[in-house]
């Protein structure tokens, strides 16, 4: 069995309602460490988080050495023909700067119905169309994995177009603040393997693994029982050597090199 290759894993349960400064019992962090059960980490503020003071704890607890594993329940990218019908260049770092451009939403005031009735930003020069879907999305699908949804179809059960259009504009502060202190891997975008004693942070998708710890979350709620999933799964799959295969998903060239633009799941082979 291979030496595990971080030392804390944490699993957040995202919500994309609302405005950043607003506390949502959508918003969970669950938090393992060396081999323990997840527990919650309660925010200091307010009985609930807010997305602003999930993204600078984040800064704060990746800035310290213990290498750590973040897995955050919204998608980090789009599909390619989104790239391709706003003639974006095929990079992550050029398509988190043009998406913050358009919707501006880690803006205190600003949520993303206001940046979909036009009424902040301009989100309507950058929409996309609800049957299109990430190659990861696809994957997940045909191996019978689960059912995604587009990143772009809203209000619908199960949804994840508002989290993950509240949650990029955050991925784009948090990757500035740490960039200098080359404190945080973002995988894949910053490359598929991860390096050594380096903290990372990717996405996830609870619905994965929900089913292994319907015991330990009994006395949970929804929200709860996500984020205590995801941490826990990293845990235990880092320990077991598991973690390992599952960083390297078996791609072609041409899938590889879309998945780097696009976005990957972790837990998807």
């Amino acid at each position: 069995m291979s030496k595990p290759k971080f030392s804390r894993y944490v699993g957040i349960d995202y919500s994309g309602g609302k405005t950043s400064t607003t506390p949502r019992e959508g918003l969970q962090v669950y938090v393992a460490k060396k081999g323990e059960k997840p527990e919650r980490e309660p925010p200091k503020e307010s009985p609930d988080w807010t997305r602003k003071a999930i993204a600078e704890w984040l800064v704060d607890t990746l800035t310290e050495k213990t290498p750590t594993l973040v897995g955050i329940d919204h998608a980090f990218s789009f599909p390619i023909r989104y790239f391709e019908k706003y003639e974006i260049e095929h990079k992550w770092s050029i398509f988190l700067d043009d998406f913050h451009q358009h919707w501006p939403t880690e803006k205190d005031g600003v949520s993303v119905e206001f940046v979909r009735k036009g009424k902040a930003g301009k989100g309507r020069d950058r929409s996309g169309e609800s049957g299109w879907l990430r190659l990861t999305e696809k994957c997940t699908r045909e191996t019978g994995l689960g059912q995604p949804k587009s990143v772009f179809l809203f209000t619908v059960p199960g949804q994840v177009a508002y989290a993950t259009h509240a949650g990029i504009p955050w991925l784009l502060r948090i990757r500035q603040d740490l960039k200098r202190r080359r404190a945080v891997h973002f995988w894949p975008f910053d490359g598929w393997r991860i390096p050594p004693k380096r903290s990372a942070i990717v996405e996830v998708y609870p619905a994965l693994w929900n089913d292994q710890f319907t015991q330990e979350c009994r006395n949970l709620n929804e929200h709860q029982r996500d984020a205590y999933s995801v941490a826990a799964w990293m845990s235990e799959s880092d320990r077991s050597g598991r973690l390992a295969g599952f960083l390297k998903p078996e791609l072609n060239p041409e899938q590889r090199k879309k998945a780097k633009v696009g976005g990957w799941i972790l837990g998807v082979a």
